[in-house]
């Protein structure tokens, strides 16, 4: 019997689901009886049903997804909560199509994940975009400065998007910024896809609805041990119409949700808020812990510390290794890791995220200890310079607007020949997935040559129409 099951509606619905006789005439097409079929494929689907299948209607006949969400709201101290199945992703295309007019601009931080640019396309949105300040001593994005954001409202825009924490656990000074921003009554939103544990904890950076801003997206499969694509949509209606972000929601989501994802992010919930503190806790005590335990093994510092940024602005939880201070590539120990099992979040040349959350235990990072160690020492060398990644220091050039370059005629181009040209793709290492170059902007020199060293190096690169680099997708050229 799962111990949230009185304080969690829509999972206790889930869970009661498959504990009753049932003969489904409806979707989806497995019945939960594919094990008759296949084995395998009775293992994958016969634990999945849809909202509508039993534990709710489309119509909110039963009012328990109602309840759920409105349980959510109340505990992140928000006016409206919807829970998401289509990960941060949709959540982020939900609220940029609800806030204005094709045309209309908004101010985003160039750390912004893929799906906001997606979301810019669709809403016809002009991007002001706010780059990152750099930490000089680690390389590291440190958050959008107070005259970034501050140049960026004197063109006028309707809200101000920021991602926060970024991908390295780094947090801008968002108490200033949103009193910037609300001082001229502009929302400022926030995708925290990876701080859905903050605001839990003392020793956590606050949420955004305790720093007073108007909005949060948060992955609940991330830092949270929710169901994979989970996710919560959470907002206030000052300085937003909730109205249409509910339109806009259920525009961009899909009218087949199902159900496991939505009953974890009930659960998650309720986890939170009976056992949030001593969860985090426990986290907090592993990763210190973890970090010690392999930092005592090095002299030079090896890992980003919560000492090195001001107060609030690092998460604690949060495993960044700077491989680069041991003149180590980061991708040749990722491969070397996974053959002793152990996956990770992230891996370039000079950084390594490993992703700690609250179901990880202190064995788990005993192991990763044990593995890690032994492979560090044996890549050990000269450190480098701490050097900025491409995702980071870009500059972006525009040529026309993303909407413009999606729609526009394209056509491939030699990388030689690239240079100058308009890019009609997206391009991105992923993860973080952070753009390098968007669709409408210029493909320079320092982009064209930053994507191959990245390649070159084993870093992923995702979204260009032509993986290999090489070759281009362009606009053509009237």
């Amino acid at each position: 019997m799962s111990d949230l099951r009185d304080s969690a509606p829509l999972l206790d619905a889930y869970l009661s689901y498959f504990e009753s006789p049932r003969t489904p005439f409806t979707i989806p097409g497995h019945k939960q009886k594919a094990t008759l079929l296949d084995a395998g494929l009775g293992s994958v689907v016969d634990s999945d049903t849809p909202l509508y299948g039993g534990l709710d209607e489309i119509k909110l006949t039963n009012q328990v997804l109602k309840k759920a969400e409105k349980l959510a709201a109340d505990l992140w101290g928000a006016d409206y909560a919807r829970f998401s199945t289509g990960g941060s992703t949709h959540a982020n295309q939900a609220i940029v199509l609800a806030l204005g007019a094709p045309g209309d601009k908004v101010a985003i931080s160039r750390t912004a994940h893929r799906s906001i640019l997606s979301a810019l396309v669709l809403a016809g949105l002009e991007p002001v975009w706010m780059s990152p300040e750099i930490d000089a001593s680690t390389g590291v994005p440190i958050g959008i400065g107070i005259s970034e954001l501050e140049k960026a409202l004197t063109e006028n825009p309707i809200a101000v998007l920021l991602t926060e924490p970024g991908y390295l656990g780094t947090i801008s000074d968002l108490p200033a910024l949103v009193a910037a921003a609300h001082a001229q009554s502009v929302p400022i939103i926030l995708d925290a896809a990876w701080g859905g544990h903050f605001g839990f904890h003392p020793n956590l950076p606050k949420h955004a609805f305790q720093l007073g801003a108007d909005a949060l997206i948060t992955s609940v499969h991330k830092a949270l041990p929710g169901y994979s694509a989970s996710a919560l949509l959470m907002a206030k209606g000052t300085y937003l119409n909730l109205d249409r972000l509910e339109q806009s929601f259920e525009t961009t989501h899909t009218t087949s949700p199902a159900g496991a994802p939505l009953a974890s992010i009930d659960g998650v919930r309720a986890l939170l808020q009976t056992r949030g503190v001593e969860l985090n806790t426990a986290l907090i005590r592993n990763v210190e812990n973890f970090k010690n335990t392999v930092q005592s093994e090095f002299a030079l510092p090896i890992f980003l510390y919560a000492s090195d940024f001001p107060a609030a602005r690092f998460d604690p939880t949060k495993i960044v290794l700077r491989v680069q201070q041991l003149g180590a590539s980061g991708v040749e120990i990722e491969r070397e890791l996974q053959g002793a099992g152990i996956r990770v979040e992230m891996a370039d040349r000079d950084t390594i995220v490993f992703l700690a959350t609250l179901a990880d235990t202190s064995e788990d990072f005993e192991k990763l200890a044990d593995a890690l160690i032994p492979i560090l020492k044996r890549h050990q060398g000269q450190r480098r310079e701490s050097a900025t990644a491409l995702s980071w220091s870009v500059v972006p050039q525009r040529g026309i607007s993303m909407r413009d370059a999606y729609f526009a005629k394209t056509e491939m181009v030699d990388a030689t020949t690239a240079e100058g040209r308009i890019s009609a793709d997206l391009i991105a290492p992923y993860p973080p997935g952070v753009a390098v170059v968007a669709p409408g902007e210029v493909l320079t020199a320092h982009i064209l040559q930053g994507l191959k060293a990245s390649k070159d190096a084993g870093v992923r690169i995702a979204y260009a129409t032509d993986s290999t680099l090489a070759t281009y997708r362009v606009v053509k050229n009237s």
